[in-house]
């Protein structure tokens, strides 16, 4: 008997001895109603296992009839069904609707410990983070083209991961990441951005998000200045926000950040921002002279540089600036990587440059919090990199979303009368769409959102990217993901929704 049958054995037979035998009500029924109260409770889940009806009579001591009975009641309310040689199992999974009930009651708050002002922090700005709607690929930002990547050359690491791997090895990994990857991160990053660096300097994370926490959380105390790019991908808003930072935000023009604009009012900035390769979202490459002012400001100010590197792989395809942690001669710069924007997002996996000074840091956070990334995911990841299989997917990819741009922006001025898409450029894989004058107001771009989403499509409010006015509205495509034929059949399905 395996422990799923055991355990609804016992469950079932807790319940029905728990049950009044004094009252009139038969046992079949008293039986019945045991069985569903712990199949509506969720005590017995979705797909598990019922006793067959001579083992559950057996220990109830009643008869095989009774338990027929009851099972036939269950079975009428689609509760439980039966199959030839499966036996019954549970077909009921306690739905959102009712699910509340089933929690333990909340007394006063006054009878809880109080939240922290951080853990508050992190809740009330929850509505800044954007929202993953798994449903769609169709045109969620932040998608590679996810029918590019070469599943089987992983799968086929993945599974010699598995046939050679040593019992030794599932023990606890290093916090930040197995040597060989942070090894081969680093002669990545040499070769394709002429990043110089230690490996030791080397975080593996599960993404940038994390990233940014741990920077948050090992520089940020409460009420300290940190310096935004405005429009910036809310994530990153939202992180700096609920570590209770005093966001001071800088506006774009042509050039990326224009730091001689930005008024402190004698705010000390401690951290700022930046996403120079392709900036999120407006695109914007920032020049080699806003770079090295930008150095220059971060030493003048006493300050760290976080160089986001968004999508630095695609928007460097064609002409490549020097990133700003080469330049800095004072270690005083936070690079930060991410596989999981270039290979799928399901794979985890990004990676950061820490100032020395903050490395033993960086690393008690870890331990103290994520511990370590999967080493099979880290070890694989490895063997991708020195196989040349991730420079190989990154040209695929580059050539993949340049064709699928070309249609997406061909379709989409076929179909749209209140939005025109700004130039691209093929530096990213996601685009921009703006309203015209006339339309462009929050109502209708929170409206033009839901009828995309009506029609089974994901994007992303432009406006949301801005903290303070003024704002542009407008929408986030992403189109790489999609292929050709149904990103023309989503495109066409918006005819008269923009």
């Amino acid at each position: 008997m395996n422990t799923n049958y055991r355990f609804s054995l016992k469950k079932i037979e807790e319940s029905f001895r728990a049950s009044d035998h004094k009252s009139k009500t038969t046992k079949y029924v008293t039986l019945y109603k045991s069985i569903k109260r712990l199949i509506i409770s969720g005590e017995l889940p979705f797909n598990w296992l019922l006793p067959s009806t001579r083992v559950l009579s057996a220990n109830l001591n009643i008869s095989r009839t009774t338990v027929n009975k009851a099972y036939e009641l269950l079975q009428l309310e689609k509760l439980i069904d039966s199959k030839i040689g499966s036996g019954f199992k549970v077909n009921f999974s306690p739905s959102s609707d009712n699910s509340d009930a089933l929690l333990p009651v909340i007394k006063d708050l006054g009878s809880y410990p109080q939240i922290s002002e951080k853990g508050l922090a992190f809740t009330e700005n929850i509505s800044l983070v954007n929202k993953i709607n798994d449903h769609h690929l169709a045109f969620r930002p932040g998608l590679p083209p996810l029918d590019v990547f070469p599943v089987n050359r992983w799968k086929n690491l993945l599974n010699n991961y598995w046939r050679y791997i040593k019992s030794s090895n599932l023990s606890y990994s290093s916090a930040t990441g197995l040597e060989e990857l942070k090894k081969s991160v680093v002669n990545y990053l040499n070769v394709s951005r002429n990043i110089k660096c230690s490996h030791q300097q080397i975080v593996i994370v599960s993404g940038s998000l994390q990233s940014l926490y741990l920077v948050a959380t090992a520089l940020i105390n409460k009420g300290d200045t940190v310096v935004l790019e405005n429009p910036v991908f809310p994530n990153v808003h939202s992180v700096f926000k609920s570590s209770q930072a005093k966001i001071k935000t800088c506006s774009m023009d042509s050039e990326g950040i224009a730091i001689s604009n930005l008024k402190l009012n004698r705010s000390t900035p401690k951290v700022i921002h930046v996403t120079p390769s392709n900036q999120y979202p407006l695109g914007i490459k920032m020049s080699l002279e806003r770079r090295l002012e930008l150095l220059v400001w971060a030493s003048n100010k006493k300050a760290v540089i976080i160089e986001n590197d968004y999508e630095n792989e695609i928007a460097n395809n064609q002409m490549s600036l020097p990133s700003i942690f080469s330049l800095d001669k004072e270690d005083r710069t936070i690079y930060m990587g991410t596989f999981n924007r270039l290979l799928h997002p399901s794979i985890r996996l990004g990676y950061m440059i820490v100032p020395r000074y903050l490395v033993k840091t960086i690393k008690a956070l870890q331990e103290h919090s994520h511990r370590f990334v999967p080493p099979s995911i880290q070890v694989v990841m490895n063997q991708f990199i020195e196989k040349n299989y991730l420079y190989q997917h990154i040209k695929s990819s580059i050539d993949v979303a340049k064709e699928r741009y070309e249609i997406f922006k061909s379709e989409f001025e076929k179909v749209s009368t209140k939005m025109r898409l700004e130039d691209h450029n093929g530096t990213s894989f996601h685009v921009i769409a703006k309203f015209n004058e006339d339309f462009s107001t929050r109502l209708e771009e929170s409206k033009t959102i839901k009828r995309l989403e009506e029609r089974g499509i994901t994007a992303h409010s432009l406006s949301k990217c801005y903290i303070n006015a003024p704002k542009t509205y407008g929408l986030v495509f992403g189109y790489a993901a999609v292929r050709p034929r149904k990103l023309i059949q989503k495109i066409q399905s918006m005819k008269g929704k923009l």
